[in-house]
């Protein structure tokens, strides 16, 4: 199957869990993901850890599902919170994305809590954890 705009290489075999021949197989299937290049993924990252507030944040996981069809959660884990380790963050799984973006993106944004405090408080806030 060939596409219409750049897409990512192929990992090497054994490398990688991501399933792209799926996408390969099947002509009706959403390629979005494919174009999310190594070069594409690391502006994303540039850009994750340049965030200056929450709602950017949110801005940047509606864009990743408008544009790639990626799904950003990010919620406070199901122990407590006394770090930003303590975060569930996580891009689910899907066909074509690849196992170094799925860790990449999480820990970007790990960066960018550590360095912002305040998008932690509010992501606690909006999940309601500290009343307000």
């Amino acid at each position: 199957m060939t596409f219409p705009f750049p897409i990512r290489k192929e990992c090497p075999p054994g490398a990688c869990d991501c399933r792209r021949e799926l996408l390969e197989a099947d002509p009706q299937a959403d390629a979005r993901v494919l174009r999310l290049t190594r070069e594409e993924e690391k502006r994303l990252v540039e850009r994750i850890e340049a965030i200056g507030s929450y709602a950017e944040l949110v801005r940047v996981g509606q864009r990743l599902q408008e544009q790639l069809g990626v799904t950003l959660t990010i919620a406070p884990g199901p122990n407590e919170v006394r770090t930003v380790r303590g975060f569930a963050i996580e891009l689910a799984p899907r066909p074509g994305l690849c196992r170094k973006t799925r860790q990449a993106v999480p820990a970007a944004i790990r960066r960018c809590l550590e360095a912002r405090p305040e998008i932690a408080f509010a992501i606690l806030d909006a999940h309601d954890l500290l009343g307000g």
